[in-house]
């Protein structure tokens, strides 16, 4: 990410600094989940990652939380311990091997994913106009980041 230039407007430099911020705060939303549930942030991220309808290939999941495949594999023997998923080999291959969510797993995935969900008071506290210009302008942004606008 390029620092700002002058053609860089001080507006946009401090709303970058805010939703950055807002980041940072959701982050730590995460560490608190991870925490209560007794899962370090890599195992959350795992879990978060992990399609409970279709196993993936652990390239994929490496891939995914941006690791490599020896780390993928430490994090997923600790999650296989714990019951929340299995290795499979996959279908077309077997010597490759696929991650399945467990029921345990779903069941654990689906109160993160609902935890996670929970908008902060700061946000739900807004009115029905504020919250559809905010998400009208972030839509925007991003479309314009992911190339479409």
């Amino acid at each position: 990410m390029a620092a700002p230039d002058d053609t860089t407007t001080a507006d946009a430099v401090v709303v970058w600094g805010h939703l950055t911020a807002l980041v940072e705060l959701r982050r730590c939303d995460g560490s608190d989940v991870a925490r209560d549930l007794d899962l370090p942030p890599s195992q959350l991220a795992a879990l978060r990652h992990l399609d409970p309808d279709e196993p993936q290939p652990m390239g994929s999941l490496a891939c995914a939380l941006s690791c490599d495949k020896g780390n993928v594999t430490g994090i997923v023997d600790r999650l296989e311990k714990r019951g929340l998923v299995e290795r499979r080999p996959a279908a077309g291959d077997r010597r490759v091997k696929v991650l399945a969510l467990t029921v345990a797993g779903v069941r654990v995935r689906a109160e993160v994913e609902r935890r996670l969900a929970a908008p902060p008071a700061a946000l739900a506290g807004l009115d029905e106009d504020e919250l559809a210009q905010l998400a009208a302008t972030l839509e925007r942004v991003v479309d314009g980041l992911r190339g479409g606008g």
